[in-house]
């Protein structure tokens, strides 16, 4: 336990740095946890889990991740009537509120 008469140790995790920028982020870790989430959820529901790509891009401040599957896949993705790729989209959308961002998944062939 720390106490209050301890010294300010450079890089120290517990302390605030005033140098963090979020210009210096990488768009691919600034969104991880929406990248994680969206390729778990892929590869579950594809024959072909190998199939399964992501790629992260950056437009117009929103984070946008293009979601690749094998053609026999795409209609597990999507669903009926586009119900799954909502739900996926959902779920995308939360992992990256966690993380600040705002996303977007586009489902390509």
């Amino acid at each position: 336990m720390s106490d209050v008469s301890d010294e300010y140790v450079a890089g120290d995790v517990n302390t605030i740095d005033d140098d963090f920028d979020d210009d210096d982020v990488n768009v691919d870790e600034r969104a991880l946890s929406a990248t994680n989430v969206l390729t778990y959820i892929a590869q579950a529901l594809a024959e072909d889990p190998s199939a399964v790509s992501v790629d992260v891009s950056e437009r117009s401040g929103k984070v946008i991740l293009s979601l690749q599957v094998g053609p026999n896949d795409m209609g597990r993705v999507i669903g009926r009537r586009g119900r799954t790729a909502q739900a996926i989209r959902a779920l995308v959308g939360a992992a990256g509120a966690r993380d600040g961002v705002t996303t977007s998944v586009d489902i390509v062939d």
